[in-house]
């Protein structure tokens, strides 16, 4: 099993009050104008240093020991909010400081911290990192756990599903229920059908590792009801409608929604929240085997809605049908779900910007706001009405795959709408769960999206 703390890297933040050295984080105008120390702007002019978004140059002493460093923030800093996270993988090693930016010490820390990630479970890890001073006017401790819940996120992710199978998606939860104290329970195998869980049941029985639903419980009864829910496929081969071999290569992230939402979990936890918060994880394999749910089966969902299986690569949905109902069972405050769902996500908003849906207005914009803020990117796309009609079937009350292709992403999500009950306060979020390029902030490979802004508001309302 493989708890959520099992990759040991070293922090990239430096505690010691000694010696450092700088690092003058500069733009084009600083150069020109030459408002930076006189020996850094010297050396910066003779090497002809322009400080584009993302240089670095070393700078020497009078003594020819290294004195410092330059750092290119671009001609619009703004446009570029973690470009710190370049110095993580550029600086030599050693420990550093800040000594001049536009840019407030929370930002540039964490989006120094966000660039030092990287995934060395099956490779020998960097052996020498740069460290870099924590300012006195940073919220060390909050920067330390939105780096905690965004690596747990990546980690989990970037696991292959060899090693990250719905038994792992559970060890990960319980280790990270132990670490804050929290409950956990989890209904599993043919206990799902005893429990009434047939849709998480169909999905994942074929697979050689027992499907299961994962409930974990934390923080004080009377407080305000917080339930996150997140899609647990640990692999999705797309079940008997198969996917093609180039389609089914990145499938290890389609749990990238339950990694999500332990990411977000621990950053709620560890800033001691006042919620009452839930956590409900299906975790199954889409697998394909003799008894593996077929096209054209039905199945009576929890809520005693019927689903017509149209297409079993449209598993997903079906798996958060049942836990989005035993969720709204406890009528919580707000109920939060994360799923990488769909491709019309991405064809309409491409890999970087996860769509939310919701019915709350105030939500919706406070929820925008928090992306704004936080530069972590979501935008609202609509629960259109006149789309329901494409969720109807001939012999069952919904079809978990509307023919056509069109409004893909939309029609997911008002299915899933159909198993919250009218009034509650619910956002979907469908999430991409990678970062296709390598940017300051991110490696190619699993990423965290939507947490740090979802995190941003819950602080600010609990």
């Amino acid at each position: 099993m493989v708890p959520y703390q099992y990759i040991e890297r070293p922090s990239p933040f430096s505690t010691k009050g000694g010696k450092t050295l700088p690092v003058f984080a500069v733009t084009p105008a600083h150069v020109e104008t030459g408002t930076l120390d006189p020996l850094a702007l010297d050396w910066a002019r003779k090497a002809g240093f322009k400080a584009e978004a993302g240089a670095v140059l070393l700078v020497p002493g009078d003594d020819g020991h290294l004195a410092g460093a330059l750092f290119g923030l671009g001609a619009n800093p703004s446009e570029n909010p973690f470009i710190t996270g370049k110095l993580a993988r550029s600086l030599p090693a050693g420990d550093w400081h800040i000594e001049t930016a536009p840019l407030t010490a929370n930002r540039l820390l964490l989006g120094y911290g966000l660039g030092s990630y990287s995934f060395d479970f099956y490779r020998k890890a960097r052996v020498t990192e740069p460290h870099l001073l924590i300012p006195q006017d940073a919220d060390a401790a909050d920067i330390k756990r939105q780096l905690a819940g965004v690596f747990l996120a990546r980690d989990l992710i970037n696991m292959p599903a060899n090693d990250m199978t719905p038994a792992d998606i559970e060890a990960a939860a319980r280790a990270l229920a132990g670490h804050y104290k929290a409950d956990i329970q989890v209904i599993s195998g043919d206990e799902l059908l005893e429990s009434n869980f047939p849709l998480i049941h169909a999905v994942g029985r074929a697979s050689a590792v027992a499907p299961r639903l994962v409930d974990m419980r934390w923080g004080k009864k009377g407080h305000p009801k917080l339930t996150l829910v997140g899609k647990g496929v640990s692999f999705d081969t797309g079940g008997l409608d198969i996917k093609p071999s180039s389609s089914m290569l990145l499938m290890k992230k389609d749990m990238g929604g339950a990694a999500n939402v332990l990411g977000l979990a621990l950053m709620i936890m560890d800033a001691k929240l006042k919620v009452d918060l839930r956590v409900l994880i299906p975790a199954v394999e889409n697998a394909i085997s003799g008894n593996a749910f077929r096209p054209g089966d039905v199945y009576r969902s929890r809520k005693g809605l019927t689903v017509q299986i149209d297409n079993t690569d449209a598993e997903g949905r079906l798996v958060l049908a049942d836990a989005l109902t035993f969720a709204d069972e406890e009528q919580p405050d707000l109920l939060i779900d994360m799923a990488t769902l769909t491709g019309a996500a991405r064809v309409a908003l491409g890999p970087d910007v996860p769509p939310f849906f919701t019915d709350d207005e105030e939500l919706a914009h406070q929820l925008f706001d928090a992306s704004l803020e936080t530069d972590d990117p979501l935008w609202r796309l609509p629960l259109h009405k006149g789309y329901e009609r494409l969720l109807k079937t001939l012999i069952a009350d919904l079809t978990n795959a509307p023919s056509g292709g069109m409004a893909g992403s939309i029609t997911a999500a008002l299915f899933l709408k159909r198993f919250v009950s009218t009034g509650r306060r619910w956002v979907h979020l469908d999430v991409f769960g990678w970062s296709q390029s390598e940017r300051p902030h991110a490696p190619v490979g699993g990423e965290a999206q939507g947490i740090r802004a979802l995190y941003r508001y819950l602080r600010q309302t609990y």
